[in-house]
């Protein structure tokens, strides 16, 4: 099935230098957000104590905030609706350990006046194992990449590697933005989305480099612009189809999938768009500015051939003993 029918191939690589100014705009505005504004992070991260409360009925939240703050031991705790009207959560920076009796139990007795309810699920976490998540994460996402590194310069060559580490990074980061700015709680379901994309993204990038591969050895033209455009212009229709199918998935998920998966969802949903856009727009163009020549690459693969014919040939007089 082809959604885009052509022709000709598209002049996609014309308009590269706009494609690069975009997307260094959506870099720079996701790092500001991203240092400025900083993350929120969940109590995977941050440490302390999540308690979930289910109403019947329509959560009276204006009522627990006042009952919540008669206890000096929950002062700066925050109290937010959870995905519907009745439900809310409660964010705490004390523990069990650290106010000296069952946290559950101590919520469920200030907020003894305020309706019907029963408590959902309590989730602590301490600020050191906090900590160490936060850095296990992040070594986990660089470990990632240095691996998509060495693995995609010894299946092509070190300029499509370091073209396509600079579209990932600028996906994580532009996805990591997003969440930013409408304040989604980072959390390990947030890390699982990052890695996600880390590797959605090169498989899309690894399909368009293969193609262009394929068009430098079977294209006549010796421009490396020109094998591009013909290149992605063929894998547009998939790349286009895959994208579509995975998003909608994800939009569903985002959309009813409740609010205590929307730490996966919304960013994967994000990075799934901008991984498209980047393995087209942002990685094609970056292998022209790394200076990648078409007649260097395919002396190359000319020579790699003939050594292949050699060894065959070597082994087959061998075979036959005359050798």
């Amino acid at each position: 099935m082809e959604v885009f029918k052509y022709k000709k191939p598209m002049d996609l690589m014309k308009q590269s230098k706009r494609f690069g100014l975009f997307s260094l705009t959506l870099v720079l505005l996701s790092l500001g957000l991203i240092f400025f504004k900083g993350f929120n992070y969940g109590i995977d991260f941050a440490g302390g104590t999540l308690v979930q409360v289910q109403y019947e009925g329509k959560a009276p939240i204006a009522k627990v905030r006042e009952a919540i703050n008669t206890d000096k031991a929950f002062e700066g705790a925050s109290v937010t609706f959870f995905g519907s009207e009745d439900e809310i959560v409660i964010r705490t920076k004390v523990s069990s350990q650290s106010l000296g009796k069952d946290l559950g139990d101590q919520v469920s007795t200030l907020l003894q006046g305020t309706g019907e309810y029963k408590i959902r699920r309590v989730d602590m976490v301490g600020a050191k194992v906090g900590s160490e998540l936060r850095e296990q994460g992040l070594m986990a996402m660089v470990l990632a990449i240095l691996g998509i590194l060495i693995y995609v310069a010894f299946r092509f060559e070190w300029r499509f590697a370091l073209a396509s580490v600079i579209a990932l990074v600028h996906d994580v980061t532009i996805a990591m933005g997003a969440v930013v700015l409408f304040n989604i709680e980072v959390n390990l379901d947030t890390l699982a989305a990052m890695l996600t994309i880390l590797g959605y993204s090169l498989n899309d990038t690894i399909i368009v480099f293969d193609r262009i591969r394929e068009g430098i050895n079977t294209i006549k033209t010796g421009e490396l612009a020109e094998v591009i455009d013909e290149s992605v212009t063929r894998t547009l229709s998939r790349t286009t189809l895959t994208s579509l199918t995975t998003l909608f998935v994800v939009f569903v998920l985002f959309l009813f999938g409740g609010e205590i998966i929307k730490g996966f969802s919304f960013p994967l949903m994000v990075g799934i768009m901008v991984g498209t856009y980047s393995s087209i727009f942002v990685a094609s163009p970056i292998l022209m500015w790394l200076g990648f020549s078409v007649s260097d690459f395919r002396e190359k693969e000319a020579e790699k051939l003939k050594r292949e014919k050699e060894k065959e040939k070597m082994r087959s007089m061998y075979e036959q003993g005359t050798l």
